[in-house]
């Protein structure tokens, strides 16, 4: 097999195969006050996700500055680079990305007729080759790409048609990585859901006070009227709880406009909700016989500290340190680095709130953490780690606040932390929202899993097959193991 392969550079293949590496647009083109709401996308090295391009918060342009740039725009195959920063950091392009505009700080590569380009994005994945580009770039403080340097990229190329067995086998496990991503957000979002209807919402109130001909407060007038259209008076006899069952409450509780959720209530679920609300200074309308409180009266709170800097390594000793929000995952944050002499524990199931820029965003433990000065643990009174993680998640707008606060960055103390308002939720709702959510959040954590083999063996097949220690046939029995 290894008879095959030609050695060759990222530039010469792309110029053999009639490609080629350009820089996109300079300040000088493209303005920060030429950036629209609405118009054609623009990638950024921020938008460069796991190989893919990211669409959260992307920067826009007008269809005129787009083909005044047209050179720019990116076709299907095309490998965006980041070209500063982090400069492993690429995206291949898909059907899906046709028509977007490579933006500044990136490099685009359109590889040409010579490679395959998801060969190609596996190729240039390789430790080896991140390591070498890594080592190339230019920069004392931050690491930059040219074309040149990603022109002189070495690889080894096989016949395109091992290029394709290749990509296929490894694009299988990312196929597959991919649709459990996709699971895990349909999952989580749920979850958020079934809080935000129950506990910012309160729509089984509602329901209960519409059904008493009690009075809707102002504010939550126009939901009830949203409301009465999907949901029936309850009958004492026979409720859709009765019929469903509290275990399957997500399918009465749909998203708004896609038939999950405005829809009724289980009867057994409303039965633990008063029909009436009561204004307060700190909450406003809130159900009646709940309470307000503060983050502090009903969470635990752990701040993190950092431990002295000899005690970090990415050995693997200790137990794996978190100083902020750079390593959160989806769901679960990512080792990294770890510490030989933790000062503040984070345990497994506790929420991790970024207390430091970006303030607010939330991630899970999976197992015992070392949390630094960024980070900070919580937990329910309850120990019910699905309401901790999803209260967090509703904070963000209190937290938005302190993003301005702090010399350098943003930042919220302990004490502005505790006294964030939050409604005291009786016991009795807070333990039923836990056993539906929480089955949830337990198949999060085996998609999660799952994720995570399937990530390393695609990780172990790659530098193998690139380099054909590894057989296509080996490597394809190695996958149906596990798909």
């Amino acid at each position: 097999m290894g008879s095959e392969w030609v050695q060759t550079t990222l530039g010469q293949l792309t110029q053999k195969g009639g490609g080629f590496i350009q820089t996109g647009p300079f300040g000088s083109q493209l303005h920060a006050s030429d950036y629209v709401e609405e118009g054609i996308p623009v990638i950024m090295p921020v938008n460069l996700v796991d190989n893919r391009i990211s669409l959260e918060n992307i920067a826009r342009i007008t269809e005129a500055d787009a083909q005044r740039l047209s050179k720019h725009l990116v076709q299907e195959g095309d490998i965006v680079y980041s070209r500063r920063g982090d400069v492993t950091r690429k995206a291949l392009i898909t059907s899906d990305e046709v028509g977007m505009f490579c933006g500044t700080g990136c490099l685009l590569v359109r590889p040409g007729d010579q490679v395959d380009p998801q060969f190609l994005k596996y190729h240039l994945s390789t430790p080896e080759n991140q390591e070498w580009i890594v080592r190339h770039a230019i920069g004392a403080t931050m690491p930059n790409l040219n074309t040149s340097i990603l022109g002189d990229v070495p690889l080894r190329i096989p016949s395109m048609v091992i290029q394709k067995l290749i990509a296929a086998i490894l694009g299988t496990l990312d196929n597959k990585i991919t649709l459990n991503r996709q699971i895990n957000t349909t999952l989580e979002s749920m979850a958020q859901t079934l809080f935000k209807s129950w506990f910012v919402d309160f729509d089984p109130v509602i329901d209960n006070a519409l059904a008493a001909g009690n009075d809707i407060p102002e504010p939550l007038q126009a939901r009830a009227e949203r409301r009465k259209t999907l949901t029936p008076s309850p009958s004492p006899s026979r409720g859709r709880g009765e019929q469903a069952g509290i275990d399957a409450p997500l399918s009465p509780l749909p998203l708004e406009g896609e038939g999950l959720g405005e829809g009724k209530l289980p009867l057994k679920i409303q039965q633990f909700f008063p029909d009436s609300f009561v204004f307060t200074e700190e909450m406003g309308w809130m159900p009646e016989g709940w309470e307000s409180s503060c983050v502090g009266y009903e969470f635990d709170v752990t701040m993190g500290q950092s431990p002295p800097g000899n005690t970090y390594n990415e050995e693997g000793a200790g137990l794996p340190f978190f100083q902020g929000r750079a390593d959160f995952g989806f769901r679960y944050p990512s080792n990294r680095v770890f510490c030989s002499e933790p000062k503040r524990l984070a345990s497994k199931g506790d929420t991790l709130v970024s207390v430091r820029a970006p303030v607010g965003d939330v991630n899970m433990a999976s197992e015992e953490y070392c949390i630094g000065r960024g980070v900070a643990a919580v937990r329910h009174l309850s120990g019910s780690c699905s309401y901790t993680y999803y209260s967090m998640a509703q904070l963000r707008e209190h937290f938005k606040v302190y993003e301005g606060e702090g010399t350098v960055f943003g930042s919220i103390n302990q004490k502005d932390f505790k006294a964030l308002p939050v409604l005291t939720v009786p016991e009795q709702l807070v333990s039923r929202f836990d056993r539906i959510s929480g089955e949830l959040d337990r198949k999060i954590e085996l998609n999660t899993q799952s994720i995570n083999l399937l990530s390393n063996l695609r990780d172990s097949l790659l530098p193998k097959l690139l380099s054909g220690q590894l057989s296509i046939p080996e490597a394809e029995q190695a996958l149906d193991q596990v798909i």
